[in-house]
């Protein structure tokens, strides 16, 4: 038996192609934080495990999840993420073994229209499918990740992520990514200063562009180099304004 899990909140506009694309599976179990548009309505009419709640944070979310899948195997995928029918068939073959307790998947995105081949985008093994009582996943606010025990495999077909579809999204992301970040990392008492920041940006945006060469992807490459190189930035600008706060209470 194969369970799916995915946390929402917000995510009308991805929800129902996510849903559709695992609708085959034996169980899918939706969290909700709080949505305020459609997504759970759509939701329910495709599972009737649809539970809402507050946010803890990805990975304490993902983790409750988790804990009410009842299937032998577990399928972790974000709303905006949707399993092709290839990816399907392996997945079926796949839940058959005893021997390999997870699977990494590769990971194709899109960024604004443009499937990213290049940016450290491609190939993105993440590891989504498990064995229940095999794995867990990392109690951290964001950037979370599954752990398995015992031997891990890959499978060959790629899930389709559709990472950013606008600019305002990309803007979105941003902000709420460099404040979670931040957090972990002043809960970390990591430090920062304005001069970290706009060399952890300019590092970011060389790496991104030059390095791992996003300019092959054309406009969205580029795009995509100095929206992670702002990532970078306001996550240490945030942090700053953090360890400041800090310093003030002492």
């Amino acid at each position: 038996m194969l369970s799916v899990i995915i946390i929402t909140k917000n995510e009308s506009d991805h929800i129902g192609r996510c849903l559709k694309s695992v609708s085959w599976a034996d169980e899918i179990i939706v969290l909700d934080s709080g949505s305020t548009d459609d997504t759970v309505s759509i939701c329910k009419q495709f599972t009737p495990h649809v539970y809402e709640t507050d946010w803890p944070g990805f990975g304490p979310q993902k983790q409750r999840a988790l804990d009410k899948a009842t299937g032998d195997w577990v399928l972790s995928i974000d709303s905006d993420e949707q399993i092709t029918e290839e990816l399907k068939l392996e997945i079926q073959q796949a839940v058959k073994t005893d021997a390999i307790t997870g699977f990494e998947i590769p990971r194709l995105s899109s960024y604004c229209g443009r499937q990213i081949k290049h940016g450290g985008w491609w190939p993105d093994h993440v590891l989504r499918l498990f064995q229940r009582n095999a794995g867990h996943v990392t109690d951290s606010l964001v950037h979370e990740r599954i752990i398995v025990e015992g031997t891990t495999g890959r499978l060959k077909s790629p899930i389709l992520h559709e990472s950013f579809t606008s600019a305002e999204e990309v803007l979105s992301k941003i902000n709420s990514y460099s404040s979670l970040n931040a957090k972990m990392l002043n809960g970390k008492n990591a430090q920062s200063s304005l001069a970290k920041a706009i060399l952890r940006a300019s590092w970011t945006f060389f790496r991104t562009y030059i390095i791992k060469a996003s300019f092959l992807d054309g406009e969205q490459g580029l795009m995509l180099a100095i929206s992670n190189a702002e990532g970078a930035y306001y996550k240490y600008v945030k942090l700053r304004m953090l360890n400041l706060q800090d310093s003030k209470r002492k």
